[in-house]
């Protein structure tokens, strides 16, 4: 079909889960409590770290900001998966459509920086904890915070730039329940072989880059623990860092099992499955890892409560 004869598309439609139309209004209620779940989770999680002084230290400095990276990531796709479900599909305009890509990216990339960063802090209190303060002293720990959103948010720019500059002609129907780089490359009517390396390059740069920050900021918290003499140090440096370890593998297992497939073995109801699990679960999952498995959480929680008990008393 010639070129002048193809309609531009002003907007999408989200067919979501078409292959399971008979539980819809199942999957609608589960993802309405995996939601509120997820920002009763996370947002507490903020205000609790903000409320108790004992809280105030780089590693729940830094969490602090992963949870309210969480609430924000789902509260991006979250609400678009509610309306596709309700009305099987959604149409989303163009610019609303560009907007969720990048905000979503925004996070997704921000997440995977600061969870570089938590590794590199939890180094350093496993190999220095009497220098630990001074070194991870709050200009240190914001010139990190700010160097993941700046990078986070420049990586965006360019997948969210490079992506929608591309003419999209004719057929609108995005296959998936957001919009996400997959569905939308497939819809593009112009060759998309340089905007794929371009994205395809800084995407994997991302996920390997942390990814090796990562690893060998654990191989060398697993060499100083190593040479802890007592069982009882060696125990409680592992547990420090146990629901950052948990974090790391659930996020960046799923990123590389979406992103870093060969196109051959990519399939849109398979990455409809995996993503489902980094947008939405994942994010509730997080709070549950760092409370449930620690115990600077539940005590700070306790006290918190109790002055607010002992408040509501008098």
């Amino acid at each position: 079909m010639a070129k002048n004869n193809l309609t531009t598309v002003t907007n999408f439609i989200l067919v979501g889960f078409t292959d399971y139309p008979r539980l819809e209004t199942l999957l609608f209620l589960v993802f309405l409590n995996f939601y509120l779940v997820t920002l009763l989770g996370n947002v507490g999680m903020v205000i609790l770290i903000q409320l108790d002084v004992q809280l105030h230290t780089p590693m729940y400095f830094f969490l602090s900001h992963l949870s309210f990276l969480d609430a924000c990531y789902t509260s991006v796709i979250t609400p678009q998966i509610l309306a596709t479900l309700a009305t099987s599909k959604t149409v989303i305009s163009f610019g609303q459509c560009a907007a969720q890509f990048f905000f979503f990216t925004i996070c997704a990339g921000t997440e995977c920086f600061l969870l570089a960063v938590m590794a590199y802090d939890r180094y350093v209190a496993v190999s220095n904890p009497l220098l630990y303060t001074a070194a991870m002293n709050p200009r240190i720990c914001w010139r990190f915070v700010v160097g993941a959103y700046v990078c986070g948010t420049s990586g965006a720019i360019l997948r969210t730039t490079s992506t929608f500059i591309l003419s999209f002609c004719d057929d609108n129907q995005v296959n998936f329940f957001f919009c996400d780089l997959p569905p939308l490359l497939k819809l593009a009517c112009d060759d998309t072989t340089n905007t794929e390396i371009v994205i395809v390059f800084f995407g994997n740069f991302v996920i390997l880059a942390n990814a090796v920050v990562i690893l060998i900021s654990y191989l060398l918290i697993i060499r100083a623990i190593l040479r802890i003499k007592s069982s009882g140090g060696r125990a409680k440096s592992f547990s420090t860092c146990g629901s950052h370890l948990t974090a790391v593998a659930l996020l960046f297992g799923t990123l590389i099992f979406m992103y870093l497939r060969s196109g051959s073995s990519k399939s849109l109801e398979e990455d409809k499955v995996v993503s489902v699990f980094y947008t939405v679960v994942i994010p509730m999952l997080n709070p549950l890892i760092y409370s449930l498995r620690n115990k600077d959480v539940k005590a700070a929680f306790k006290r918190v409560t109790g002055r607010f008990q002992v408040s509501r008393s008098m």
